[in-house]
């Protein structure tokens, strides 16, 4: 068995009650049922508390006022403080710390919807590795795809190699992204599994510059048109799961696109000019884009695997790191162009809280997505 995690997974620790954020509110907790069975079993009062506070047909703990029924004023679980933490469900135990599972492979990655995970990701300035050990376990997936698997680790090590590229401007890495997924796709689309090798082997020899030269940068007009068509999927197609959100949506939408494309075109270019004005802070800029493009890609691109969806899962990267973007861009010019490294946490993880917590959110992303390939 093989493990892999980026290298700063063990720097982690939780901000508890200091939290700007805390995870036991504003989403449903899934119990599991070796915890259902631990609280059934449970004597005295603050047994019967738990009891009480489990809806046991959705198998959930009852929320007040959308706050786990656990969470006391100071912020903290009832259940780790009488209890311990060996009593917390495997949901309170391991968030956020996510594992993706692969036959003969574990892949642990930090939520990018934990504020000090958040924090982690975007204040790293370092080009990402990955550490890697094995174990003696062995295990046998009933239907898994190692031929495609293998593929898609062979391409995702390249989307590295390509994200992680600082000679390049962002906006080209992300294309560069985009095409070699489009290319894997439609080999898969026509069951050309076997054209795939040939084509990462392109991608790993081809003159990087020769193949930005078919870039075309995107206007401003264009992306305005683009981003009013995805800003009514997230009003209106997705489910926002804090009413917070929705007000922060439709006060975006106000301010960039209601007044049409010239006015967004002015404060796009005027952002792009006011967080880029010296060079050390066009590359944070770029760095953080990097690292929330790392992010997704490591997360979601192998999980192609289960549902051949290459695709939709690249197109998740670039929506998020785009709409994050955004989100940025609003609030710069709704705080008299004013953006701090706070207001960039806040709003990554307030986005993935609301598209990566939500499954009904990312089926209709990656719907949207599969129905237009071209929306990048």
């Amino acid at each position: 068995m093989r493990y892999l995690k980026p290298d700063f997974y063990d720097e982690f620790s939780c901000l508890a009650g200091a939290c700007p954020k805390t995870c036991c509110a504003g989403w449903q907790i899934v119990i599991d049922e070796t915890s259902l069975d631990k609280y059934e079993g449970l004597s005295g009062p603050f047994g019967n508390r738990i009891r009480n506070s489990i809806d046991w047909e959705e198998e959930i703990f009852f929320q007040y006022g959308s706050r786990c029924a656990f969470l006391n004023e100071e912020d903290l679980c009832e259940i780790q403080k009488e209890l311990g933490e060996s009593y917390l469900c495997d949901t309170c135990k391991m968030y956020p710390r996510h594992v993706e599972e692969y036959e003969g492979l574990r892949e642990y990655s930090l939520s990018l919807s934990c504020p000090k995970a958040a924090e982690m990701i975007l204040e790293n300035q370092k080009k990402v590795t990955f550490l890697e050990w094995e174990t003696e376990e062995e295990e046998e997936f009933e239907s898994f795809d190692f031929l495609m698997f293998t593929q898609l680790e062979d391409a995702r090590d390249i989307l590295y190699t390509i994200i992680q590229n600082r000679d390049l401007n962002f906006e080209k890495r992300a294309w560069m992204c985009a095409e070699l997924a489009k290319a894997m796709q439609e080999a898969v689309d026509e069951n050309q599994f076997f054209e795939i090798d040939a084509l990462l082997e392109q991608y790993r020899n081809q003159d990087i510059k020769l193949l930005c030269k078919k870039y075309k940068i995107e206007a401003p007009h264009a992306r305005y048109a683009r981003m009013k068509r995805e800003i009514r999927v997230l009003q209106e197609e997705l489910e926002h799961l804090e009413s917070a959100w929705s007000v922060t949506l439709e006060n975006l939408a106000e301010l960039l696109y209601q007044d049409g494309e010239e006015n967004y075109c002015r404060i796009y270019e005027e952002f792009q000019k006011g967080v880029g004005a010296k060079s050390d802070k066009k590359q944070e800029w770029e760095i953080q884009k990097e690292q929330l493009m790392m992010f997704f890609v490591y997360t979601y691109f192998c999980g192609a695997v289960y549902d051949d969806a290459i695709w939709s899962k690249m197109a998740l990267s670039l929506f998020s790191v785009e709409w994050i973007t955004e989100l940025w861009m609003y609030q710069w010019i709704s705080e008299k162009k004013t953006l701090t490294f706070e207001d960039k946490v806040e709003l990554a993880y307030r986005y993935a809280r609301e598209i990566e917590h939500s499954d009904l959110n990312l089926e209709r992303l990656e719907n949207y997505f599969t129905a237009d390939k071209h929306f990048v």
